[in-house]
């Protein structure tokens, strides 16, 4: 009896949140503070804040599976779905558009109950353009399926899910708890966690189970407020990996998960707090073009755009003249004078000197 699946008790979880009913308050808190932000916003300014989450939950729910996906195709695979700049080029790279459906997707139908038609739809959206793999259905495999690490010869399995004829009882198991929970488990947080622990373990497709894993943890959350939650689950998730990997393969070693649960919910808060600063910066992003659009040229703006991309934890090692003339597709020359321009205006900041000169932009 290695694995949660195996046991008498699956799939009754056990588990207790005394040591952290602070951390479950200040999500709640949280969540109602950053719903009062958002009301203050325009419509626009809304809409920035939501690409900019979904574009960090797109991005890091693929990089934890080892995908590395273009920011720039990424962005621009959501606008053109959204509707805004509905010109903008498709992707050449099929997993850039397969994630960014599946983010829309997500948020499309909230407050529906799941279902086993959402899941595989989910799933052919998300594996677009994979080949040799079975789309759109439950694994049918006869072999194993097992997480596995290590060279050829020497693998370590870290876990086992069930044989897959085992798998369409276990997931209308799944999906009928997943329901049922929605009023029966009272802290939405704690729903949360077990429905991707619960999913994780049955891993019911050949491919793109974490990633559709994680969607539905972010539809258990995103059901208890009705409305899409506006942080990226994965980008928390995605800084330690490693703490990730381990805290699930020892949750699937028993139907005890309180330690489990305590991970977990420190993930989704730490996951808030950077979606706060996330919010704040599209708000100082905004009242900064207010201000100093006018004084930009197309380059300077082609540039400061870029590094806003990157949200509020900045553009990696500063702005120097080679990276300038890499985006503005300039001449040394002419980089210098705008990145001195940039400074006189007190648009930018210098950091170093001489030609480790770097910039960042104060906002």
């Amino acid at each position: 009896m290695r694995y949660n699946w195996q046991q008498k008790d699956w799939p009754k979880f056990r588990y207790t949140t005394d040591a952290i009913e602070d951390i479950l308050f200040d999500f709640a808190r949280r969540t109602g503070r950053i719903s009062g932000v958002l009301e203050g916003f325009s419509e626009t300014e809304q809409t920035e804040a939501m690409i900019n989450l979904m574009v960090s939950e797109a991005i890091k729910t693929s990089e934890i599976e080892g995908e590395y996906l273009s920011r720039k195709d990424v962005m621009s695979s959501i606008r053109r779905n959204l509707g805004l700049n509905p010109d903008l080029p498709i992707s050449k790279d099929k997993r850039v558009e397969g994630v960014t459906e599946l983010m829309l997707a997500i948020r499309k139908h909230v407050t529906s109950p799941l279902t086993k038609k959402m899941l595989f739809d989910w799933h052919t959206i998300l594996m677009k353009g994979s080949s040799g793999i079975h789309i759109g259905q439950w694994r049918t495999h006869e072999e194993p399926m097992q997480i596995v690490s290590g060279a050829i010869g020497r693998e370590v399995v870290h876990f086992e899910a069930p044989p897959s004829h085992k798998v369409p009882s276990e997931m209308s198991g799944f999906i009928l708890w997943f329901n049922e929970s929605q009023n029966r488990i009272k802290k939405p947080i704690i729903r949360s966690a077990i429905a991707h622990l619960y999913f994780q373990s049955i891993h019911p497709f050949e491919d793109g189970n974490g990633r559709i894993g994680r969607a539905v943890a972010e539809k258990a959350l995103s059901q208890s407020i009705g409305r899409p939650v506006l942080f990226s689950l994965s980008k928390s998730i995605e800084r330690n990996k490693k703490e990730y990997y381990d805290a699930l393969q020892s949750a699937q070693r028993s139907n005890e998960i309180t330690d489990w649960i305590h991970y977990f919910v420190k993930t989704v808060l730490d996951a808030q707090i950077d979606a706060e600063e996330e919010i704040e910066f599209t708000l100082k992003k905004t009242k900064f073009f207010d201000k100093h659009q006018s004084e930009l040229n197309e380059r300077q703006q082609k540039v400061v755009r870029r590094m806003l991309e990157e949200g509020h934890q900045g553009f990696e090692g500063g702005m120097n003249a080679r990276k300038y003339i890499s985006i503005a597709s300039t001449s040394k020359a002419t980089a210098t004078r705008d990145l001195q321009d940039l400074v006189h205006k007190g648009i930018f900041k210098p950091l170093g000197g001489g030609r480790s000169t770097r910039y960042e932009i104060k906002l």
